[in-house]
């Protein structure tokens, strides 16, 4: 990955710093030693042994410095050392290590026989759905995060993750991408183009999906590989058109299909709807219909995060996945036919 490549060189050149910082003190030391007679300590090792000890505030008191000068420079080493030592040698080494060996039980590579599945970078309600239906029809997946809290979240979940940087290419080979059937890029926009564009270096004929926040950034995302671009915004405004044409209508318009069956559809809630006034806990929509419920438009906006008080009112819009056979028994019931 590019962020640690960036922290081992830096952490090579703070090293080296400080290395050089000691050497300089070393020469100085010595230099001093000769200034008040004390010829026995001109040597490197007397001279390391000292600058160190001083460094660390430890101080022994076998090797002493007896000028004026020589105190000044052992009381300047010692206020040095404390930002050296534990700037240094703490936040870059010590810090990084141990996250290191906390982070070391977090996988960061897919399983070398996962094959014909599906990557899915970036985690949502929509997204652990989604994963829902994978896991009951038995399709392969593999789901990147890029925090340690969150990928242990999802591992106890028993929801299959790896941790790395979404757009890295490094990361999308650790999740065996050139067997790979779909790749799902469901970050922000400009995140999922760099997703798009790295995955597409890597397989010229992999399916990429792409969910896009800001539709006018849909022709980007295509211009930067994506095999189709879903934007709930516009699938909204689709079925707000038809809202006044179609109350009648039975079969299923307007999804788009994510893989082989599995669709993603917004059904609008008519005013003769069965499901109005009820809560997402009492409609019971997954029991009746086998569809989830991923999201809903509040208020204008639209919200992955659905509560089971939260109440289906007549200007509500469901975002649900399902199999077709599902999300067409639940339009029925958004409608007047439940």
């Amino acid at each position: 990955m590019k962020i640690k490549h960036l922290w081992h060189k830096t952490l090579m050149r703070t090293v080296m710093g400080a290395f050089a910082i000691i050497l300089f003190y070393m020469l100085l030391f010595m230099r001093i030693m000769l200034y008040e007679g004390q010829t026995q300590h001109v040597n490197l090792v007397d001279a390391f042994y000292w600058v160190v000890t001083t460094l660390t505030t430890v101080g022994y008191g076998d090797i002493i410095v007896t000028s004026d000068l020589g105190k000044f420079f052992a009381v300047f080493i010692q206020l040095s050392g404390i930002p050296l030592v534990f700037g240094v040698f703490f936040t870059l080494m010590i810090i990084p290590w141990m996250e290191n060996m906390i982070h070391s039980n977090i996988p960061t590579r897919a399983p070398k026989k996962l094959s014909d599945h599906i990557i899915i970078c970036g985690y949502n309600r929509l997204i652990e759905t989604l994963i829902e239906e994978l896991k009951e029809n038995d399709v392969p997946y593999i789901l990147i995060e890029d925090e340690p809290e969150l990928v242990r979240d999802m591992l106890k979940k028993n929801i299959h993750t790896i941790l790395g940087d979404v757009y890295e290419e490094e990361t999308l080979n650790s999740a065996n991408i050139k067997e790979a059937q779909f790749l799902i890029a469901n970050r922000s926009d400009e995140m999922n183009a760099n997703i798009i564009l790295t995955a597409r270096n890597i397989s010229t004929d992999l399916n990429i999906i792409a969910i896009v926040e800001d539709r006018s950034n849909k022709k980007y995302l295509k211009y930067a590989g994506a095999t189709s671009v879903v934007s709930p915004k516009e699938m909204f405004g689709r079925f707000i058109g038809r809202k006044a044409a179609d109350p009648f209508v039975n079969r299923l318009t307007g999804a788009t299909e994510f893989f082989e069956g599995i669709s993603i559809v917004e059904l609008p809630i008519y005013p003769k709807s069965p499901l109005i006034g009820k809560t997402m806990k009492n409609a019971a929509i997954r029991e009746k219909t086998g569809a989830n419920v991923v999201g809903m438009w509040k208020g204008g906006s639209l919200t992955f995060f659905i509560r089971p008080d939260d109440v289906i009112k007549d200007n509500s819009v469901l975002l649900a996945i399902g199999y077709t056979e599902q999300l067409s028994h639940l339009k029925k019931l958004t409608q007047h036919m439940g």
